[in-house]
């Protein structure tokens, strides 16, 4: 069974996601502080300022090399590392002129990023932590020693480029931090969707089990009477074709039951016989028309090059079987089956000639147990979809635009290529 890898959990990635943030914005304080010392515009605690810097570039080498580890990131260590951003936000802008900075507005980024990542318990303490660190900084700060007019230039561009900054991060970061948190939550539905179809596969695997141990004895009934009523009756030969179709029809009960072990047998001693995707197909189809003798049907082999090879599980063949028994239950006149490949896909198309899928219950079809038939257990379409998507595949029905239904099975190229 193939299923998809993910490398990164959302929260390894929102973290990745904050360590770039951090690099980018490092990049903008170190160029800021840079400038201003090289113009000397201003004087600033340039050693401090450096130092500070300094450890926040020691912080955001130290959380590349965390995430090359294989712990899990825990929300927990989310909302330390983003307190650790507003501490060391809020040293820079002490000796900066405090609240005064226009840069003090990036309080809001990594409270943003915690609004759309975590918990709302995490959110609330780190936005009492901002709040008092932008309290402490009302009271509390170095002050810039510049006139009046350099103070208006100074804050009237600090606001800009601080708001530019800002919006820049939200919009960008925080939209794909909301992303890996959606794309988190589809793949947990998505197991939990799985887990609960595997459930009802283990319930309906250990009553087919214990259906195929008791159907061995009348089975086994049923052949010597036929036998008998045919040393009975050898005088009448109506009677005579009719048993001799019960006792075919016995016989493929009995062979089936007998397949169901040796294929069990196999999978255990991983023995599944690789073969051709056509003569796969080719030779399920001979095993279903002996079960199905009165359907007509018209088969096609549209792919081009070499098949691609194949080591199918009795599974797969089975839900092959219950296709084309659907199929033919619908119409069994003149069945339409067509195999075809690419270099990605294996593809098998089933066009019937009956009514076609209702609209009304198209939703349904697939679900244990539910079935349009009037004879049936609704169990031939579930167990297919089940089999396929472990395989790695897909089975879709369609309606027809001429009529009847279209059954698609899909199989990934990749999957037993020799």
């Amino acid at each position: 069974m193939r299923t998809p890898v993910f490398q990164l959990s959302a929260s390894r990635q929102n973290l990745l996601h904050l360590t770039l943030i951090r690099v980018l914005v490092l990049a903008a304080q170190a160029g800021s502080v840079g400038i201003a010392y090289k113009a000397q515009l201003i004087q600033l605690p340039w050693m401090a300022l450096g130092v500070t810097l300094a450890i926040s570039l020691v912080f955001c080498i130290a959380t590349a090399l965390r995430l090359r580890g294989p712990w899990p990131v825990t929300e927990v260590e989310y909302a330390v590392q983003l307190a650790c951003d507003l501490l060391i936000h809020s040293a820079l802008l002490y000796f900066s002129g405090g609240s005064s900075n226009p840069f003090v507005s990036y309080y809001l980024v990594p409270l943003t990023i915690a609004a759309a990542t975590l918990p709302w318990v995490y959110t609330i303490v780190l936005a009492g932590l901002a709040l008092a660190a932008y309290t402490v900084l009302l009271v509390w700060f170095h002050p810039l020693n510049i006139s009046p007019g350099q103070r208006d230039y100074l804050l009237i561009n600090g606001m800009w480029l601080s708001f530019a900054l800002a919006a820049g991060l939200i919009t960008f970061f925080v939209a794909r931090m909301s992303q890996a948190l959606r794309r988190q939550e589809q793949i947990v539905a998505q197991r939990r969707e799985e887990s609960m179809r595997d459930q009802q596969l283990l319930a309906v695997a250990t009553q087919a089990a214990g259906a195929a141990h008791e159907l061995g004895t009348p089975l086994a009934t049923m052949k010597v009477l036929l036998k008998e009523l045919r040393q009975a009756h050898p005088n009448d030969p109506m009677l005579q074709e009719d048993l001799a179709l019960l006792q075919e029809q016995v016989s493929l009960c009995k062979e089936t039951l007998q397949q169901l072990v040796r294929a069990a047998e196999a999978d255990r001693r991983q023995a599944i016989e690789e073969q051709g995707v056509n003569q796969w197909l080719e030779a399920t189809l001979q095993r279903w028309h002996l079960m199905r003798p009165e359907a007509t049907y018209r088969y096609q082999n549209l792919g081009r090059g070499s098949a691609p090879r194949l080591t199918p599980p009795t599974d797969l063949s089975q839900a092959l079987l219950n296709l084309l028994n659907n199929a033919a239950d619908a119409c069994p006149d003149d069945l339409d089956i067509r195999l075809d490949w690419d270099a990605t896909d294996i593809c098998l198309n089933i066009r019937d000639h009956g009514p076609g899928v209702p609209l009304a219950i198209a939703e349904q079809l697939g679900k244990p147990f539910f079935t349009t038939k009037g004879k049936g257990f609704g169990l031939g379409l579930f167990l297919s979809q089940a089999s396929v998507t472990r395989a790695g595949g897909t089975v879709k029905l369609y309606n027809h635009e001429d009529g009847g239904t279209l059954t698609e099975l899909r199989l990934p190229r990749s999957y037993g290529v020799v």
